[in-house]
Order: structure tokens, then C-alpha cells, then sequence
């Protein structure tokens, strides 16, 4: 009798219906139900070939949300990742170091700025 298990365990999903995790089993029915629904709303419009067409494209943002996952998200997880990152967050980062003798040696060179500027003052006065 064999036993199949996954090397990593957060890799693991149920099984609901199909092989189909819940998720997927569930987009898919979405997609169906989209599918199904165009086909009747728009039948006495369009032919059959483009209506299958418009039917496919109306289903498949439906079960591409179902299947996709990128680096371990789901899509609702890496479209909010992308909006972090290129919308909310600043393109241009700037670093600041906290290395004391960086800080000491940023200090002196603007005490040395200053000082010289102020002896030019002097001079012209």
C-alpha cells in the first residue's frame, strides 16, 4: 500500500471535487455560471462562433482567479502586493546610514562648511 505525501506540508490542499481544491472547484462553477449566462443574454444577438468566443472570454478571468498563484498567493494577495509596491509605495528609496561614524564624519564635514563660510563673511565685512 503506498502513501503519497507531500515534501512540504503547506504545499497540501484538499481535495473537494474533480482533484479540485475548494477554491478552484468553486471559480470554476463561477465560470461556468458566467459562461452559461452570456450564452443566454446574448444569444439572440451574435452568431454561435462569436458567441462562444465572447462566452470563453467572460469565463476566463473567472477561472483564472481560481488557478493563478504567483510565489505562493493567491490572486487577490498578489494584486494587492503589485498596488503596494508600484502605487503606494515611493519608486526612489533612499538610504539613511545609522553607522555612529558615518554620523560623526557628516557632522564634521558640515562643521568645517559652516565655520568656512562664516570666515568668509568675516573677511568681506
Amino acid at each position: 500500500m503506498e502513501i503519497k505525501i507531500n515534501r512540504e506540508i503547506r504545499n497540501y490542499s484538499e481535495a473537494v471535487y474533480f482533484g479540485l481544491n475548494l477554491r478552484q472547484f468553486i471559480f470554476s462553477i463561477l465560470a461556468c455560471g458566467v459562461a452559461v449566462g452570456l450564452y443566454f443574454l446574448l444569444k439572440p444577438f451574435f452568431g454561435i462562433e462569436t458567441l462562444s468566443w465572447v462566452c470563453i472570454l467572460g469565463a476566463l478571468p473567472f477561472a483564472a482567479i481560481g488557478f493563478f498563484k504567483y510565489h505562493g498567493m493567491t490572486a487577490e494577495k498578489a494584486l494587492i502586493a503589485y498596488l503596494k509596491s508600484e502605487v503606494l509605495t515611493p519608486k526612489q528609496l533612499k538610504f539613511k546610514s545609522s553607522n555612529y561614524y558615518d554620523l560623526m564624519t557628516a557632522e564634521r564635514s558640515n562643521e568645517h562648511v559652516r565655520s568656512h563660510r562664516h570666515n568668509k563673511k568675516e573677511k568681506r565685512h
